[in-house]
């Protein structure tokens, strides 16, 4: 969760609250993967042009339920049961002690996961959470929900949560980690590989214990589903690997080799121990039922 000052916002989503809820090869093998850097999120820009988008994201705010009338979920101690209470969608969370006051409000691409992060770090003053889920997020779209939330919350009382207070780095790390690069099978499009595509991807499945192939990075996935998933896998805790089959230009023919190679035909596609497990309806029905963390231990 990054830390924000406060802006002019901007945003064209829609927003709904839920009231519960290495790569590591051995160095004689010749295989080219390499790790990507992770992509930032752009900057809010300020040109005028896009003053009908803030219009807009004032019109968006004013549908999220008032931070007052939200329910308040208490959070599990075990994370089975946090992942099937929290959504690992995006959006707005406020998260209160056991006197049922508010100790931060944040905002997060993956709520289950930034819950289950707080409950472990400040379990005493992660106690019961209130939720907003933003649809089709982007920066603007989740920084003008949070701050609703907390301009609402500072109205209400005349000051900020604790863990929103400047110099307070009880709830954001200092300085922020960042995420596992992806990966990249070849050193370029135009270079002739020694080993097979293929045989790659094998060994690539075989040698990590979870790989997630999904469209765009893992810190700014390209489509609904892959961002999903990197949510799902990210409130389990799993540590994995993930590549980007929409790379033309360091996984060049991945998508259809890929393909071949699972007998699958979409995208996201997560293994685990070398086997297939499948992609995000599958992963979100097993999250539900509680089974994918069984999945994850073996």
């Amino acid at each position: 969760m990054a830390a924000i000052s406060f802006s002019t916002i901007q945003s064209s989503s829609s927003v709904r609250v839920l009231s519960s809820h290495p790569l590591e090869i051995t160095p004689h093998k010749p295989l080219f993967l390499h790790r990507s850097h992770s992509t930032s999120f752009p900057s809010i820009s300020s040109n005028p042009k896009n003053k009908s988008r803030r219009l807009f994201a004032l019109v968006v705010v004013s549908s999220l339920k008032k931070l007052a009338d939200a329910e308040l979920v208490p959070v599990p101690g075990e994370a089975d049961e946090l992942a099937s209470k929290f959504p690992s969608d995006s959006g707005v969370y406020a998260v209160y002690d056991k006197n049922n006051d508010l100790q931060f409000i944040g905002i997060s691409r993956s709520i289950a996961a930034s819950v289950l992060s707080h409950r472990k770090s400040v379990p005493d003053l992660c106690y019961s959470v209130k939720v907003g889920v933003v649809d089709e997020p982007n920066r603007t779209s989740l920084t003008q929900a949070w701050k609703s939330w907390l301009e609402e919350y500072i109205g209400a009382t005349g000051k900020v949560p604790p863990g929103n207070q400047s110099g307070n780095t009880t709830w954001v790390r200092q300085p922020q980690q960042k995420k596992k690069p992806d990966l990249r099978l070849t050193p370029g499009r135009h270079v002739q590989l020694t080993v097979p595509l293929e045989e790659l991807i094998d060994r690539l499945v075989k040698e990590n214990k979870v790989v997630a192939f999904i469209k765009g990075s893992r810190s700014a996935p390209l489509c609904g589903f892959s961002q999903r998933v990197v949510g799902i896998l990210e409130s389990e805790g799993v540590d994995f690997e993930s590549v980007d089959v929409l790379d033309e230009e360091y996984n060049y023919g991945l998508r259809e080799t890929l393909k071949r190679y699972s007998n699958w035909p979409t995208f996201p596609q997560v293994f685990v121990n070398g086997e297939l497990i499948g992609g995000c309806d599958i992963l979100s029905s097993m999250q539900e039922k509680g089974e994918l963390a069984t999945v994850f231990k073996k």
